[in-house]
């Protein structure tokens, strides 16, 4: 259960197999917005979808028979007067904008709801609800909502550079952000393993794009680690910690030891 002081939301977060022994709750049979996380063996980045309903508990029981992917759904409703069927419908609009937006997820969301449109005094209520519902979800461990932030004291620009592969990015405070228009190695070698079947899903979703020989990144793409993006970009394992150099050619784990020096 998450509450916050002054606010007339509420969350909930339910892992899978804690559903059917909780479903019954009061709190499931509100309207509300919901978003469901899970983790697929292919992709590096959460796969999430985003749900609005008038009774939350229908939605979930349909999800819970026909949706594999998840793992966990949040869920947002009220202590008191419900959302209206206008005001859950927003929410879901907005999620789905910005996560799309933020490309820090794999969106199983078909398509974009439409905003609905409300009375200028509801959407000042649902625009003040949605500030705090986000400031909540990085306390719950997501971040798929968020741009990627590079923190301001350690912006420094790293290349990854080879005879065919040339690729720029930054540390973000959840993992390491490639630049669009960085080049990937077409090549791959056998010992990438799991990374290759990411590599094939960021070819097969249009992240990565092969043109006049080489592969591009079409757009900003964060991965969860210095090393997963370098090992991506170079076809073959590599520790990114030692690969991506700034332009002095300092490594980001001579970087991050020197953090600790002072």
């Amino acid at each position: 259960m998450v509450e916050k002081s002054n606010w007339v939301g509420l969350g909930l977060v339910c892992p899978r197999g804690r559903y059917p022994h909780v479903r019954k709750r009061d709190e499931f049979a509100n309207s509300g917005v919901y978003i469901l996380l899970g983790n697929e063996g292919d992709r590096d980045q959460p796969t999430v979808y985003v749900g609005e309903a008038e009774t939350v508990r229908d939605r979930l029981d349909n999800h819970q028979a026909n949706k594999d992917f998840w793992q966990t759904a949040i869920v947002f409703t009220t202590n008191g007067n419900p959302l209206n069927k206008a005001e859950v419908q927003y929410l879901e609009a907005r999620l789905v904008e910005l996560a799309k937006k933020n490309k820090r997820c794999h969106l199983d969301n078909s398509t974009q709801p439409k905003r609905p449109s409300l009375s200028e005094a509801d959407e000042a209520k649902v625009f003040g609800y949605l500030d705090e519902l986000l400031s909540l979800l990085p306390v719950l461990g997501v971040n798929v909502f968020e741009e990627s932030v590079v923190p301001s004291q350690s912006k420094i620009k790293f290349t990854l550079a080879g005879s065919n592969w040339n690729a720029k990015g930054y540390e973000t405070n959840s993992g390491f952000l490639v630049l669009a228009n960085s080049i990937a190695r077409i090549d791959t070698v056998p010992s990438m393993g799991a990374y290759l079947k990411n590599r094939l899903k960021l070819i097969e979703d249009g992240i990565l794009k092969e043109s006049e020989g080489k592969l591009f990144f079409t757009t900003d793409y964060e991965f969860n680690s210095p090393s997963h993006a370098a090992t991506v970009i170079a076809g073959r394992n590599t520790n990114g910690r030692d690969a991506w150099k700034d332009n002095s050619g300092k490594t980001i784990k001579e970087h991050q030891q020197n953090a600790v020096k002072s």
